[in-house]
């Protein structure tokens, strides 16, 4: 089978040898009913594997489902996956089949299958090894003959040893592992990539195709792309929308790529200066820090006292206003320590309430004056920032 008609067949754009070496591994095990283990960092393209294998085994005239396990509530998966039995639950009013059932005969992808409960892993096993499964409600085992297909972006080995995964579903699920490299690996098919998004999205829009200029092109190429094609699908997008010139220039393509190096987080305590993929210096994170526990503090206190906290935001407290910030008194003599030489010498004089001014302004710049966006970045209510915009005379 040549690879380039599979890429073509399916969408796939790139020559990176890993990618070539993944496709190539889906269509050989195709044609058997082993289980296949699909890793790879978000936003890769893990769900175009499944799709492969299904088209070229002999599954592919039955059904071909794909499950996403994270977006099922936890209360429902099981009767999504197995079905239930009507009156098995508040709601049940008819009995139904689960995915299982319903795929039997073809296949099934659980895209993000490291999100499964235990006692639904425990289920899921039983179906690997011996086809069978109960529906919710009922003491009657079903067999299914299903082709399983998983993927996740979690680390297993860690998930496992948390007991947050069942070693034997592992074992059981990665028959044949196949992974994805991350875009940043792939740095030949970054622009390969773009101009078929560009392409894309001109179609879609009706509009020229934008073009990367030679330092454009580099500096897209040279990005660490943490979202991956997913990421860029998107910033291909913006730009096509919002660039009134077609071809795009370096510093104009700069201005769609957020700041995300690999030491940018989680930073360095005490650097002084340093920003995290935020914006934020490692002061402010500190004080953030120093926020929360005394938020922390704040709610202690008032159940003590046997009372509601009328504002559960420590960063706002209207009586802490005037508290040094390296000097904040706490209740039960509970200290809040932080070195002395993490905090500038010209900073030993302020108050909470200038820090306050300061975390508001910067968070409402950053949002570009959206108190909603900026109250969700300052963990307050948005009532609370209106009161304390007025409070601290920022409008």
């Amino acid at each position: 089978m040549d690879l380039n008609e599979v890429k073509n067949r399916f969408g796939i754009i790139g020559n990176d040898a890993r990618l070539n070496r993944a496709l190539d591994t889906a269509i050989q095990i195709a044609g058997t009913d082993l289980s296949v283990l699909i890793t790879g960092e978000s936003g890769v393209g893990k769900e175009v594997i499944p799709k492969v294998i299904h088209a070229f085994s002999p599954r592919k005239h039955n059904t071909y489902i794909a499950i996403n396990c994270g977006a099922i509530p936890e209360g429902t998966i099981e009767s999504e996956l197995f079905g239930h039995e009507k009156g098995s639950f508040t709601g049940a009013n008819e009995a139904r089949k689960g995915y299982f059932e319903v795929a039997d005969g073809g296949t099934i992808f659980l895209d993000e299958v490291g999100e499964l409960p235990l006692s639904t892993q425990v289920r899921l096993l039983r179906v690997l090894e011996t086809g069978e499964f109960i529906r919710v409600g009922s003491s009657r085992t079903q067999k299914t003959n299903v082709r399983v297909i998983a993927a996740s972006n979690i680390n297993f080995m860690h998930a496992i040893n948390s007991g947050k995964f069942r070693e034997d579903l592992y074992y059981r699920l990665n028959a044949v592992p196949i992974s994805i490299p991350p875009l940043r690996e792939r740095r030949n098919d970054i622009h390969l990539l773009f101009m078929k998004f560009a392409l894309d999205f001109a179609d879609k829009y009706n509009m020229p195709a934008i073009r990367l200029t030679p330092e454009a092109r580099e500096i897209i190429e040279n990005y660490r792309w943490p979202g991956n094609i997913r990421q860029l699908k998107n910033v291909a997008e913006q730009m096509s929308v919002l660039e009134s010139e077609r071809t795009v220039s370096g510093e104009a393509a700069s201005r769609y790529l957020p700041a995300d190096t690999p030491d940018a987080f989680p930073v360095k305590v005490g650097q002084g200066g340093s920003a995290d993929r935020d914006g934020l210096t490692d002061r402010d994170i500190i004080f953030k820090i120093l926020f929360q526990l005394r938020q922390e503090v704040d709610e202690l206190k008032a159940a003590v006292e046997g009372r509601d906290p009328a504002d559960r935001t420590t960063l706002l407290s209207a009586d802490s206003h005037n508290l040094p910030v390296k000097m904040a008194d706490t209740p039960a003599n509970i200290p809040i320590i932080v070195s002395p030489d993490i905090i500038e010498e010209h900073d030993t004089g302020r108050t909470i309430k200038d820090v306050n001014s300061e975390m508001i302004k910067k968070a409402l710049a950053k949002h570009e004056g959206r108190r909603k966006a900026a109250a969700a970045e300052l963990g307050i209510s948005e009532r609370t920032l209106y009161r304390k915009i007025k409070e601290l005379h920022l409008e």
